[in-house]
C-alpha cells in the first residue's frame, strides 16, 4: 500500500497513533539494518542527537538529578523514542528528560524505540507528546499550540478537535504569548500561575502589567487578590454617567403659559429639550373644544 493511500491519523489519538504511520525521509540504502525499526534496541548515547523540535527548553535541575540517581540504580525503565537518520545516526523524538538524566548518570547505551519519520511528522510527534505531559507549564503548552497551528497549518478549532481540548483553553493559552518576556519567564519558573497570567494579559498598558506583576511577586497576591485589584481599578477609571441637565423654564415663560391658558381656557404647557428646542402644547378635550380654541386664536 502506498504512503498516500493511508489516512493520516488524528493528533488527538496520541503519539502512538502518529508513530504507526510515520513516513521516512531517508533512502532505502540507509536502512541496511532496518530490522531494528519498530523495535526496542540498545543504542549508543553518542549516536543520538537532541530533538530540535522539542518546545521544552527548561528542565528542573533537582528533578533531573533525582531521575539520574534512579537511572544509575535501576536503569532505564521506559525506553526513549528516536528516529533513524542513517546507518548509525538517530534523533530524539520523545524522552528528553530520560536521555539527559542518562547522560548525567554516565550511561554509554540507552534502550530506544526506533522509528523512521520525516520532519513534519517529527514535529507533530514532539509537540503532541509534550502537550500530553502533565508537568508542562502554561507557556510551554502555549508554544506547542502555536507551533502546531503555524507549522502544521491547523486552525484553533481543528487543533482543539485533534488534541481533545476546548477551543477556549487553546485561546487562553495562546493569549499568554502576548505577555512581556519577564512575565512569561515567571510563568515558566512557576513563580506565578496561569490564573495570574490570564488576569495580567487583559491589561493593555504594558507598564501597568509589569507594575501589577511586581506587586503579585512582592506581596504574594493570590489570583483573586489580583482580580479584585483590577476590578477596583476599572471602577475608578470608568467615568460616571453624566446626568442630563433638565431644561429650565423661566419665570417669564411660566407667566406666559398662565396668561395664554387663561385666554384660551385650556391647559398650556412648554416642553423644552436640553438642546433648546421644544413644544408649546395646548390641551383640548374634544373636537368642539379644539374648534373653540382655534376661533379664539383667529380673533
Amino acid at each position: 500500500m502506498s504512503s498516500n493511500s493511508k489516512k493520516r491519523p488524528a493528533l488527538g489519538k496520541g503519539l502512538s497513533a502518529l508513530l504507526e504511520s510515520s513516513k521516512t525521509d531517508i533512502t532505502s540504502e540507509d536502512l541496511s539494518d532496518s530490522s531494528v525499526l519498530g523495535s526496542v534496541a540498545l543504542l549508543p548515547i553518542s549516536s543520538i542527537e537532541a530533538n530540535p523540535f522539542n518546545p521544552r527548553t527548561h528542565f528542573e535541575e533537582t528533578a533531573l538529578n533525582e531521575l539520574k540517581e534512579s537511572i544509575a540504580t535501576h536503569g532505564i525503565i521506559q525506553p526513549i523514542t528516536v528516529r533513524k537518520l542513517g546507518r548509525s545516526n538517530y534523533q530524539l523524538i520523545s524522552g528528553e528528560r530520560r536521555f539527559k538524566a542518562s547522560q548525567l548518570a554516565g550511561l554509554k547505551e540507552i534502550p530506544a524505540y526506533i522509528r523512521v519519520a520525516n520532519d513534519q511528522t517529527m514535529l507533530e510527534m514532539a509537540l503532541v507528546e509534550n502537550i500530553q505531559r502533565q508537568d508542562l507549564n502554561a507557556i510551554e503548552v502555549a508554544l506547542s499550540y502555536h507551533r502546531l497551528i503555524e507549522e502544521c497549518n491547523l486552525t484553533q478549532e481543528k487543533l482543539a478537535q485533534q488534541i481533545s481540548k476546548s477551543r477556549t483553553s487553546i485561546t487562553n493559552h495562546l493569549r499568554l504569548l502576548k505577555l512581556p518576556a519577564k512575565i512569561q519567564l515567571s510563568v515558566r519558573e512557576n513563580e506565578i500561575s496561569m490564573g495570574h497570567a490570564r488576569a495580567l494579559v487583559g491589561i493593555e498598558d504594558e507598564s501597568k502589567q509589569l507594575n501589577l506583576f511586581e506587586r503579585v511577586i512582592e506581596e504574594k497576591l493570590s489570583v483573586r487578590d489580583l482580580e479584585n485589584i483590577l476590578r477596583e481599578d476599572k471602577n475608578k477609571t470608568e467615568e460616571p454617567k453624566k446626568k442630563e441637565a433638565k431644561p429650565v423654564v423661566t419665570n417669564r415663560q411660566v407667566d406666559f403659559t398662565q396668561e395664554f391658558s387663561d385666554r384660551v381656557a385650556a391647559k398650556v404647557q412648554i416642553k423644552k429639550q436640553p438642546t433648546g428646542n421644544g413644544k408649546l402644547i395646548i390641551n383640548f378635550n374634544s373636537e368642539v373644544d379644539l374648534n373653540r380654541i382655534i376661533e379664539i386664536l383667529n380673533e
